[in-house]
Protein backbone atom coordinates (compact mmCIF):
# COMPACT_ATOMS: atom_id res chain seq x y z
CA UNK A 1 0.00 0.00 0.00
CA UNK A 2 1.07 3.50 -0.74
CA UNK A 3 1.36 5.52 2.79
CA UNK A 4 0.22 9.04 2.76
CA UNK A 5 4.08 10.08 3.17
CA UNK A 6 4.60 8.80 0.35
CA UNK A 7 1.55 9.94 -1.75
CA UNK A 8 2.53 13.64 -0.40
CA UNK A 9 5.70 13.35 -1.38
CA UNK A 10 5.15 12.46 -5.07
CA UNK A 11 2.74 15.32 -5.12
CA UNK A 12 5.41 17.94 -3.89
CA UNK A 13 7.38 16.41 -6.70
CA UNK A 14 5.02 16.85 -9.44
CA UNK A 15 3.99 20.42 -7.97
CA UNK A 16 7.72 21.25 -8.20
CA UNK A 17 8.49 19.98 -11.30
CA UNK A 18 5.29 22.12 -12.77
CA UNK A 19 6.30 24.77 -11.48
CA UNK A 20 10.05 24.58 -12.51
CA UNK A 21 8.58 24.25 -15.85
CA UNK A 22 6.76 27.53 -15.48
CA UNK A 23 9.74 29.31 -14.31
CA UNK A 24 11.75 28.10 -18.09
CA UNK A 25 8.38 28.83 -19.96
CA UNK A 26 8.37 32.37 -18.24
CA UNK A 27 12.47 33.41 -17.58
CA UNK A 28 13.25 35.49 -20.92
CA UNK A 29 16.08 34.33 -23.49
CA UNK A 30 19.28 35.49 -22.44
CA UNK A 31 20.37 37.44 -25.45
CA UNK A 32 24.02 36.52 -26.15
CA UNK A 33 26.80 39.43 -26.94
CA UNK A 34 26.55 39.97 -31.50
CA UNK A 35 29.44 39.08 -32.97
CA UNK A 36 30.04 40.90 -36.37
CA UNK A 37 32.98 40.31 -38.44
CA UNK A 38 34.21 42.14 -41.46
CA UNK A 39 35.67 39.84 -44.46
CA UNK A 40 37.10 40.21 -47.58
CA UNK A 41 36.85 37.03 -48.90
CA UNK A 42 39.00 37.67 -52.30
CA UNK A 43 37.47 37.24 -55.48
CA UNK A 44 37.44 34.09 -57.74
CA UNK A 45 40.54 34.38 -60.01
CA UNK A 46 42.82 31.85 -62.09
CA UNK A 47 45.29 34.11 -60.83
CA UNK A 48 45.84 33.24 -57.49
CA UNK A 49 47.52 29.31 -58.09
CA UNK A 50 47.57 27.93 -54.78
CA UNK A 51 45.71 31.17 -53.28
CA UNK A 52 42.78 29.92 -55.19
CA UNK A 53 39.53 30.17 -54.13
CA UNK A 54 39.07 26.50 -54.60
CA UNK A 55 41.98 25.51 -52.24
CA UNK A 56 40.90 28.37 -49.32
CA UNK A 57 37.29 27.55 -48.96
CA UNK A 58 37.70 24.79 -46.95
CA UNK A 59 39.95 27.10 -44.58
CA UNK A 60 37.38 29.63 -44.51
CA UNK A 61 34.50 27.51 -43.49
CA UNK A 62 36.76 26.24 -40.88
CA UNK A 63 37.65 29.85 -39.50
CA UNK A 64 33.46 30.95 -39.87
CA UNK A 65 32.86 27.87 -37.83
CA UNK A 66 35.50 28.63 -35.19
CA UNK A 67 34.83 32.26 -34.85
CA UNK A 68 30.98 31.94 -35.39
CA UNK A 69 29.96 35.45 -35.82
CA UNK A 70 26.33 36.85 -36.00
CA UNK A 71 26.92 38.87 -39.09
CA UNK A 72 29.25 38.52 -41.78
CA UNK A 73 29.78 41.70 -43.88
CA UNK A 74 32.01 40.15 -47.06
CA UNK A 75 33.68 42.46 -49.61
CA UNK A 76 34.68 40.40 -53.50
CA UNK A 77 32.36 38.14 -52.69
CA UNK A 78 30.95 36.04 -56.08
CA UNK A 79 27.65 34.08 -55.78
CA UNK A 80 29.47 30.69 -56.33
CA UNK A 81 31.48 31.83 -53.18
CA UNK A 82 28.74 32.75 -50.79
CA UNK A 83 26.15 29.85 -51.83
CA UNK A 84 29.52 27.38 -50.94
CA UNK A 85 29.35 28.84 -47.88
CA UNK A 86 26.12 28.88 -46.76
CA UNK A 87 25.98 24.80 -48.17
CA UNK A 88 28.17 24.15 -45.61
CA UNK A 89 27.89 26.51 -42.80
CA UNK A 90 23.52 25.80 -43.04
CA UNK A 91 23.26 27.75 -40.07
CA UNK A 92 23.47 30.66 -42.12
CA UNK A 93 21.76 33.08 -44.96
CA UNK A 94 23.22 35.49 -47.47
CA UNK A 95 22.05 38.24 -49.79
CA UNK A 96 23.31 40.83 -51.96
CA UNK A 97 23.44 42.15 -55.56
CA UNK A 98 26.53 42.35 -57.94
CA UNK A 99 28.26 45.61 -58.30
CA UNK A 100 26.59 45.85 -61.78
CA UNK A 101 23.26 45.10 -60.65
CA UNK A 102 21.86 41.04 -61.30
CA UNK A 103 23.98 38.21 -59.57
CA UNK A 104 27.26 38.26 -62.03
CA UNK A 105 30.38 40.13 -60.66
CA UNK A 106 31.53 40.66 -56.92
CA UNK A 107 28.97 41.27 -53.69
CA UNK A 108 28.42 42.76 -51.05
CA UNK A 109 27.13 39.55 -49.55
CA UNK A 110 26.08 39.76 -45.85
CA UNK A 111 25.66 36.65 -44.03
CA UNK A 112 23.81 36.42 -40.67
CA UNK A 113 22.84 33.23 -38.68
CA UNK A 114 18.91 32.12 -39.21
CA UNK A 115 18.54 31.09 -35.66
CA UNK A 116 19.72 34.54 -34.02
CA UNK A 117 18.70 37.31 -36.67
CA UNK A 118 15.89 38.24 -38.43
CA UNK A 119 15.96 40.44 -41.70
CA UNK A 120 13.36 43.12 -41.55
CA UNK A 121 14.45 45.09 -44.38
CA UNK A 122 17.50 45.02 -47.04
CA UNK A 123 18.62 46.90 -50.00
CA UNK A 124 21.48 49.02 -51.73
CA UNK A 125 22.15 52.12 -52.93
CA UNK A 126 25.74 52.53 -55.26
CA UNK A 127 28.20 55.07 -54.06
CA UNK A 128 28.26 57.49 -57.18
CA UNK A 129 26.30 60.36 -58.36
CA UNK A 130 23.07 58.33 -58.89
CA UNK A 131 22.81 56.32 -55.89
CA UNK A 132 19.71 54.40 -56.59
CA UNK A 133 20.70 53.12 -60.37
CA UNK A 134 22.46 49.71 -60.05
CA UNK A 135 25.77 49.51 -61.58
CA UNK A 136 25.76 53.36 -61.38
CA UNK A 137 29.88 54.98 -61.88
CA UNK A 138 30.89 58.25 -61.39
CA UNK A 139 33.64 60.17 -59.48
CA UNK A 140 36.40 58.49 -61.74
CA UNK A 141 35.52 54.97 -60.24
CA UNK A 142 36.95 52.60 -62.33
CA UNK A 143 33.87 49.76 -60.83
CA UNK A 144 31.11 50.44 -59.85
CA UNK A 145 30.95 50.66 -55.68
CA UNK A 146 27.99 50.18 -53.45
CA UNK A 147 26.58 49.50 -49.95
CA UNK A 148 24.76 46.59 -48.96
CA UNK A 149 22.90 47.21 -45.83
CA UNK A 150 20.05 45.65 -43.76
CA UNK A 151 17.86 46.19 -40.59
CA UNK A 152 17.93 43.19 -38.20
CA UNK A 153 16.30 42.16 -35.32
CA UNK A 154 17.26 39.40 -32.61
CA UNK A 155 14.84 36.98 -32.26
CA UNK A 156 15.96 36.52 -28.37
CA UNK A 157 14.72 40.22 -27.39
CA UNK A 158 13.39 42.35 -30.37
CA UNK A 159 16.71 44.29 -30.16
CA UNK A 160 17.65 45.77 -33.62
CA UNK A 161 20.35 47.08 -35.42
CA UNK A 162 21.03 48.55 -39.09
CA UNK A 163 24.20 46.87 -40.78
CA UNK A 164 26.08 48.86 -43.57
CA UNK A 165 28.45 46.98 -45.82
CA UNK A 166 30.83 48.67 -48.54
CA UNK A 167 34.42 48.06 -49.88
CA UNK A 168 35.83 51.95 -51.25
CA UNK A 169 38.46 51.50 -54.60
CA UNK A 170 41.57 51.10 -54.13
CA UNK A 171 43.86 52.42 -56.66
CA UNK A 172 45.90 55.82 -55.14
CA UNK A 173 43.70 58.17 -57.84
CA UNK A 174 40.73 57.17 -56.45
CA UNK A 175 41.67 59.25 -53.13
CA UNK A 176 38.74 61.60 -54.41
CA UNK A 177 36.36 59.13 -55.27
CA UNK A 178 36.86 57.47 -51.16
CA UNK A 179 35.80 60.76 -49.73
CA UNK A 180 32.93 61.33 -51.70
CA UNK A 181 31.76 57.93 -50.93
CA UNK A 182 32.54 58.20 -47.00
CA UNK A 183 30.79 61.50 -47.44
CA UNK A 184 27.47 59.96 -48.96
CA UNK A 185 28.10 56.78 -46.56
CA UNK A 186 27.67 59.69 -43.79
CA UNK A 187 24.83 61.77 -45.37
CA UNK A 188 22.72 58.55 -45.22
CA UNK A 189 23.33 57.35 -41.84
CA UNK A 190 22.38 60.52 -40.71
CA UNK A 191 19.17 59.85 -41.71
CA UNK A 192 18.65 57.19 -39.60
CA UNK A 193 16.83 57.91 -35.81
CA UNK A 194 19.75 58.76 -33.83
CA UNK A 195 18.62 56.25 -31.05
CA UNK A 196 19.38 53.43 -34.03
CA UNK A 197 22.10 51.10 -33.10
CA UNK A 198 24.11 51.64 -36.56
CA UNK A 199 27.36 49.24 -37.43
CA UNK A 200 29.47 49.83 -40.88
CA UNK A 201 31.56 47.18 -41.95
CA UNK A 202 34.19 47.35 -44.76
CA UNK A 203 37.08 47.39 -46.51
CA UNK A 204 37.90 50.55 -46.95
CA UNK A 205 41.43 50.63 -48.95
CA UNK A 206 42.78 53.24 -46.83
CA UNK A 207 43.76 53.59 -43.40
CA UNK A 208 42.77 55.19 -40.43
CA UNK A 209 45.37 58.60 -40.72
CA UNK A 210 42.75 59.30 -43.65
CA UNK A 211 40.24 62.15 -44.42
CA UNK A 212 37.84 59.12 -44.91
CA UNK A 213 38.29 57.85 -41.24
CA UNK A 214 37.33 61.13 -40.04
CA UNK A 215 34.30 61.77 -41.98
CA UNK A 216 32.89 58.74 -41.34
CA UNK A 217 34.10 58.89 -37.02
CA UNK A 218 32.11 62.71 -37.06
CA UNK A 219 29.18 60.34 -36.06
CA UNK A 220 30.54 56.38 -35.56
CA UNK A 221 33.10 55.14 -33.49
CA UNK A 222 36.25 52.57 -34.55
CA UNK A 223 35.77 49.11 -32.95
CA UNK A 224 39.48 48.86 -33.04
CA UNK A 225 40.54 51.60 -31.63
CA UNK A 226 37.06 51.92 -28.80
CA UNK A 227 37.96 48.45 -27.46
CA UNK A 228 39.97 48.12 -24.56
CA UNK A 229 39.76 44.32 -25.43
CA UNK A 230 42.11 43.51 -28.41
CA UNK A 231 43.98 40.33 -29.89
CA UNK A 232 45.60 40.11 -32.77
CA UNK A 233 47.83 42.53 -34.89
CA UNK A 234 46.49 45.93 -35.86
CA UNK A 235 46.72 45.49 -39.58
CA UNK A 236 44.79 43.72 -41.83
CA UNK A 237 45.64 43.43 -45.40
CA UNK A 238 48.83 40.98 -46.14
CA UNK A 239 48.54 40.03 -49.69
CA UNK A 240 48.52 36.00 -48.40
CA UNK A 241 52.08 36.68 -47.11
CA UNK A 242 50.72 36.40 -42.88
CA UNK A 243 52.36 39.62 -42.75
CA UNK A 244 49.73 42.32 -42.73
CA UNK A 245 50.92 46.07 -44.16
CA UNK A 246 47.63 48.30 -43.11
CA UNK A 247 44.99 47.92 -41.80
CA UNK A 248 42.34 48.75 -44.00
CA UNK A 249 39.18 46.73 -43.04
CA UNK A 250 37.24 48.18 -40.04
CA UNK A 251 34.31 47.98 -37.92
CA UNK A 252 32.67 51.16 -37.21
CA UNK A 253 29.66 51.98 -34.70
CA UNK A 254 27.02 53.73 -32.71
CA UNK A 255 24.89 52.53 -30.22
CA UNK A 256 25.75 49.27 -28.76
CA UNK A 257 28.67 48.99 -26.38
CA UNK A 258 32.10 47.69 -27.89
CA UNK A 259 33.01 44.37 -25.65
CA UNK A 260 36.16 43.26 -27.61
CA UNK A 261 38.07 43.65 -31.44
CA UNK A 262 39.97 41.10 -32.64
CA UNK A 263 41.88 40.27 -36.11
CA UNK A 264 42.01 36.67 -37.11
CA UNK A 265 44.67 35.17 -37.97
CA UNK A 266 43.84 31.68 -38.58
CA UNK A 267 46.21 29.52 -41.19
CA UNK A 268 47.32 26.37 -41.92
CA UNK A 269 50.09 24.92 -43.82
CA UNK A 270 51.32 28.21 -44.64
CA UNK A 271 47.86 29.34 -46.25
CA UNK A 272 45.01 31.70 -45.08
CA UNK A 273 41.39 31.80 -45.97
CA UNK A 274 42.32 35.42 -47.86
CA UNK A 275 44.74 38.03 -48.04
CA UNK A 276 43.09 39.69 -45.44
CA UNK A 277 42.69 39.53 -41.87
CA UNK A 278 38.86 38.95 -41.30
CA UNK A 279 38.33 41.42 -38.31
CA UNK A 280 35.95 40.45 -35.30
CA UNK A 281 33.98 42.98 -33.36
CA UNK A 282 31.73 42.28 -30.24
CA UNK A 283 29.04 43.59 -28.81
CA UNK A 284 26.56 43.96 -26.12
CA UNK A 285 22.96 45.09 -28.04
CA UNK A 286 20.30 46.72 -26.47
CA UNK A 287 16.63 45.58 -26.64
CA UNK A 288 14.36 48.91 -26.34
CA UNK A 289 15.30 51.51 -29.31
CA UNK A 290 13.13 52.80 -31.52
CA UNK A 291 11.34 50.87 -34.52
CA UNK A 292 11.84 53.01 -37.63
Amino acid sequence: MTSERDTGRHFSLKLLSYLIALLLIAAPAVAQPLRVMTFNVRLLTADDGANSWDARRDLVVEMLRSEDPDIIGTQELFKRQGDELVARLPKYAWFGEGRRGGEADEHMGVFYRRDHFRVLDSGNFWLSDTPEVPGSRTWGNLYPRLVTWARFERVADGATFTLYNTHLPYRDEDEPARKRAAGLIHARLKILPGNENVILTGDFNTTPDNAVHTTLTATLADAWIASRKRSGPEGTFHAFTGRPERRIDWILFRGPKILRAKTVTTHRDGRYPSDHFPVVAEFELEAGNAPL
